[in-house]
């Protein structure tokens, strides 16, 4: 990425952020920003409980195969 597409992609991640209302989103991403920075403990600490249960389900269904490729997914929504 050069400096220029760096630099609109900073520009557009802070306008993203100033206009979140979702304070889970924001807090998930300070826990980011924190952990980036050494500041943090466990990230997983820093996640709601709805976060933690959706991500544990996440797992078990790729531990059960219940999972499809990115290809298969696509094509699904435009034919669906």
């Amino acid at each position: 990425m050069s400096t220029s597409e760096l630099n609109t992609t900073k520009k557009e991640l802070v306008n993203w952020i100033e206009s979140l209302k979702d304070d889970t989103l924001v807090g998930l991403l300070n826990s980011v920003k924190l952990s980036s920075e050494g500041k943090s403990g466990d990230w997983w600490d820093e996640l709601t409980e709805s976060d933690r249960v959706n991500i544990l389900a996440g797992i078990r269904d790729f531990e059960q195969g219940g999972t499809m490729s990115s290809k298969d997914f696509w094509n699904g929504l435009a034919n669906g």
